[in-house]
This record gives structure tokens, C-alpha cells and sequence, in this order.
């Protein structure tokens, strides 16, 4: 019911009828489960009750436990396969509560070097007829110095991976990214459980064009060479690739020793939306610079996670993430390869209570399937050799 209220009622009234600014829906968003998640010690007794009914209510709509979702990979346990996407946390402001919130695992960031406000707004628009979102947010963070100094404050009471993801400052030239990356990953390096590669965001300039073998090598060179305490190290690449690009990517995973692979960032392809045109600022989506996540990546991306799977043999991890919204969906990535899920839009236009739904889901299949658990889904479904 609270499910229905939110997706039919509460959306379409913040996002279509009162025209309300996404990013600050998402910022208010971040600060109340922040609000959450903070022990009752700290907070004045008056708001204690409150906290300890809204954990509470996590607890029983958005968790689900079961050895069968566990897996353990680069010696860390994954309490289920689905974690948050990088972008939604990007500062770790509500790092304590992903956790009370279902998820398996969370990636922090994109954190840079050195703080930075990101594009000009407006820079985050809802596309509801696509269950879709676009973004040119361009990497708006306070810097890997602050992210570093919030996370050695936060309790590790509890056994929760933690992912870091890693741009390169906008100031930063092209030539001199692998020391950007070096920086705060030297920062970050003890409070991370894995890290993350992000060559493949369309909103920094010239970003992308890391992805190439010669301007990825060295950043990979430098990283592993600084990685004293063998962290998974993982790189993030964009929808957009040709076959050949990623096989580029796949010889330097290899070579450099690479822990896995995330498929995919956002898209910046747009002629098939439905959605033609942005009320907020009256232009063409395809004149729109930005990148488009959520449904219409869905099938890319699972067919990209599909061919590295296929061509490492499944001897490299793969985080599938790209238009996940039901248990249908994770499945369909699991089976093409995914060890491991992430969810950012999906998780906008489902609900808290879609963690629930799609972990429920998967264990039907499961049971529909025959299997024991949930490594053992995992790339059933590659028969077909991509071209």
C-alpha cells in the first residue's frame, strides 16, 4: 500500500505537478537517512523515539536475510548481491544507514582530489515516461580530504562493505590524472573496502577519453604500485564502448591484476527516449548534455556484463548495474555474468522498499531454478556469443 502511495501519488506530485528540484529532493533525501542512522546517544531525547521507529521500520520493509544471497568475494562476505550505485552518496553523508536500508554493499563517491561544485545547475532532470534519469552533475563533491575525514568518524560496528569510487578533478589536466587518482586514493586507501576507476563519467571533460589503453595504463601503473594493502581495485566503464574497447580494458585488468569490472555508467545515447523534450529548461533531450541512467541502459548494460563474462571465462568479477528496478531485472544480470548489483535510479522511482522486493525475488528464483544460492545463477545465461 505504502509502496503504491509512493510510486503513483508521491512521485508524479513531486516530480510532475509541483516541479520540485530533484537535487534537492535528493539532498533532503540523503540528510534524513542520515538523521536515521545516527545512534540515540547523540541525538536530544526528545527526537530518540522517532529514530528508533523509523530503524524500526527499515528493519522490517526494506531487509531481508538469507545465507542463500551471501557471497564472499575479495575475501569480504556480501551479506546479498545488491548495493548502492556510486552517485547517489557521493560525500558519504549517509553512509551509516545503508546498511539499515537493505543493502548488501555501498559505493561512496564519485569523490575527487579536490572539492569541486560541479556543473551549473539545473544538472539533474527526471524522465518519468523512461524511468529514466538524466545527469550532468560533473563530479560535485567536497573532496577526498573531507570524505576521508567523515568516514573515520563512522562506526564499523558493523561488517558492511564500502566501496570508494574515483574521479579526477575537473582543474586537473588530463596528463596529470594518475596523480589526481594517486592523491585520494592515498587518502581514502584505509577506509575503503574496494575502489573504483571512474574513467567513464560523460560529465568531466575529456574523461572518457582515459578509457583508451594508453591513457588508462598508467593511472592502473601508479594505483596497484601505491596499493600496499592489496585493495580490490575495480574499474567503472561507460555503456558506450565498442567491443574492442573493452577488450583493450579486459588485456589491462589483467595485466595490472584488476579485482573486477563495473558495467555500466550512464549512456549518452538519447534518440530512443520517449521523452523529447525537458520542461525545465524547454530544450531538445538530445541537445541535453548529460547522461541518461535508469531503464533505457538496461539492455545494454546486461548485454555488455554478458561478453566480459564471456570473455574472461568468468575468472572476472563483474558489478552489473544499469535499469535495475524488479527482481526480473537482477536476475536477468546475475544470469549474464553479475556477481554483484548496484541501483541508483531504480531505487529513486521503486522505493526503500525495492531492496526487499528484488532480494524476495531472487530467492523465488532460486527456488524456481534449483539452485542452492545465488553464485551458483550467476552467468547461467551466456550461451549466446555476443559479435
Amino acid at each position: 500500500m505504502l509502496q503504491d502511495i509512493y510510486k503513483y501519488s508521491l512521485l508524479p506530485l513531486l516530480f510532475q505537478r509541483l516541479g520540485a528540484d530533484p537535487e534537492t529532493v535528493h539532498q533532503q533525501t540523503l540528510l534524513a537517512l542520515d538523521w536515521i542512522a545516527q545512534p540515540p546517544i547523540t541525538a536530544p531525547y526528545w527526537s530518540q523515539p522517532a529514530r528508533r521507529f523509523a530503524q524500526a521500520w527499515c528493519e522490517n520493509s526494506c531487509q531481508i536475510t538469507s545465507p542463500r544471497l551471501s557471497q564472499t568475494l575479495w575475501h569480504q562476505t556480501f551479506t546479498n548481491p545488491l548495493g548502492l550505485a556510486a552517485g547517489f552518496d557521493k560525500d558519504g553523508v549517509a553512509a551509516g544507514c545503508w546498511p539499515l536500508m537493505g543493502f548488501g554493499f555501498a559505493e561512496l563517491g564519485t569523490v575527487t582530489c579536490h572539492a569541486q561544485p560541479g556543473n551549473p545547475k539545473p544538472r539533474l532532470f527526471r524522465l518519468p515516461q523512461d524511468q529514466a534519469a538524466l545527469n550532468r552533475m560533473g563530479f560535485n563533491n567536497q573532496g577526498s580530504a573531507a570524505l576521508a575525514e567523515r568516514l573515520s568518524h563512522l562506526s564499523m560496528a558493523v561488517d558492511f562493505p564500502r566501496g570508494i569510487n574515483l574521479g579526477k578533478s575537473k582543474v586537473t589536466p588530463l596528463e596529470d590524472a594518475a596523480n589526481d587518482y594517486l592523491q585520494s586514493f592515498q587518502r581514502l586507501q584505509d577506509l575503503g573496502s574496494y575502489f573504483v576507476v571512474n574513467v567513464s563519467s560523460p560529465n568531466t571533460p575529456g574523461l572518457r577519453s582515459l578509457q583508451a589503453k594508453s591513457q588508462l595504463e598508467p593511472i592502473l601503473a601508479i594505483l596497484q604500485t601505491a596499493n600496499i594493502q592489496s585493495k580490490p581495485l575495480l574499474i567503472k566503464i561507460a555503456p558506450d564502448l565498442a567491443w574492442k574497447d573493452i577488450d583493450d580494458i579486459l588485456d589491462l585488468a589483467q595485466q595490472y591484476h584488476l579485482a573486477g569490472i563495473i558495467a555500466t555508467n550512464t549512456t549518452i545515447a538519447k534518440e530512443q527516449l520517449l521523452t523529447k523534450q525537458l520542461d525545465a529548461t524547454g530544450n531538445l533531450v538530445t541537445e541535453e548534455a548529460g547522461g541518461i541512467s535508469g531503464a533505457p541502459v538496461r539492455q545494454r548494460a546486461t548485454e555488455v556484463v554478458r561478453y566480459i563474462y564471456q570473455k574472461t571465462h568468468g575468472q572476472l568479477p563483474i558489478i552489473g548495474v544499469g535499469g535495475i528496478f524488479t527482481a526480473d531485472d537482477a536476475w536477468d544480470k546475475i544470469t549474464a555474468g553479475a556477481s554483484l548489483l548496484q541501483v541508483y535510479t531504480g531505487w529513486v522511482y521503486e522505493g526503500p522498499w525495492m531492496v526487499k522486493n528484488v532480494l524476495q525475488g531472487l530467492l523465488d528464483k532460486l527456488d524456481t531454478h534449483g539452485l542452492n544460492n545465488i553464485q551458483e545463477a550467476i552467468g547461467l545465461n551466456t550461451e549466446q556469443p555476443n559479435t
